[in-house]
């Protein structure tokens, strides 16, 4: 069985690409030919993918470094090819990369709600920081009304629960 077939029978993977490069990148990784270099004009005639659905996913690909290239150049014609090939034995590194992403905006945001106070329309539900509110003098500027206090500590909980969440399955924990 050859990477890209394996990776593709990893429903986690699956999703995670899915996500990437939506049905048709999936449909052009199940049909991708396993062996050699493609140019996107063949895979989109091999396959009978529009031809820039395969451009969109060969470039969405390489930004995560799971498809790389070398490009040719016609000597009569001054036309550069593209050749391209599958590199899914990156999977894992771009799912950590994209997982330690998810984990310093999680932190920041983390960071933001156990730094601040918050204050709340119940009418308008509109979220003021303390300082926002105190400058509001702890009143709505679109109904008028009086704020009140917004407890944040179900947020708080489950952003820390998903941060050790990650770090545990990066290895951080």
């Amino acid at each position: 069985m050859d990477p890209t077939e394996d990776a593709l029978n990893n429903p986690a993977i699956r999703a995670y690409l899915h996500r990437l490069v939506g049905d048709e990148g999936l449909d052009l990784l199940e049909r991708f030919p396993e062996e050699g270099e493609h140019s996107d004009e063949d895979l989109a005639a091999s396959t009978g993918i529009n031809l820039n659905s395969v451009r969109h996913t060969l470039y969405t690909l390489y930004e995560k470094r799971l498809a790389e290239y070398h490009r040719i150049k016609n000597n009569e014609t001054g036309w550069l090819t593209y050749l391209w090939q599958l590199r899914i034995d990156h999977i894992y590194d771009a799912i950590r990369e994209d997982m330690e992403t998810v984990l310093e905006k999680l932190s920041r945001r983390e960071k933001y709600e156990t730094e601040n106070d918050f204050y709340i329309c119940k009418d308008c539900q509109i979220l003021f920081t303390f300082p926002l509110a105190m400058n509001c003098d702890f009143t709505c500027p679109e109904c008028t009304k009086p704020l009140g206090h917004f407890d944040n500590e179900i947020l708080l909980r489950s952003l820390t629960t998903r941060i050790e969440a990650i770090k545990k399955s990066l290895g951080h924990a």
